[in-house]
């Protein structure tokens, strides 16, 4: 069987892994063994987690939209249910916007639903 020298091989195969890494802290971001690891790993909770990312995203808006009819003397549910009745069609997304961004809009949204 032939020798095979890696060497140049080696070389580029851990330079690349190690610039995945950059930024780790510790023995992930300078040794190819737990780097490699690392990359795995780090792709497994990044898969994951961008499914997770849209239900965090969607609780953090009916948080805000919650927070912002309280102060109205409303519920979430009851809010949301009154849009509804009416047929204002805005997402969440948007109405957690303007209850952070413009709070006199979102006053006048509420009162249209609740008049």
């Amino acid at each position: 069987m032939t020798r095979v020298k890696k060497s140049i091989n080696a070389i580029k195969s851990r330079r690349s892994i190690l610039k995945k890494t950059k930024g780790y802290r510790f023995d992930r971001s300078r040794k190819k063994r737990a780097a490699r690891e690392a990359i795995s790993h780090g792709a497994v909770y990044s898969f994951d987690h961008r499914r997770d990312k849209k239900g965090d995203f969607r609780r953090l808006w009916n948080i805000r939209i919650n927070a912002a009819v309280r102060k109205h003397d409303l519920s979430y549910s009851g809010f949301i249910h009154s849009l509804a009745e009416r047929n204002i069609i805005v997402n969440r997304k948007m109405l957690s916007e303007i209850a952070k961004e413009e709070p006199k809009a979102f006053e006048r949204i509420v009162k249209h639903v609740t008049s």
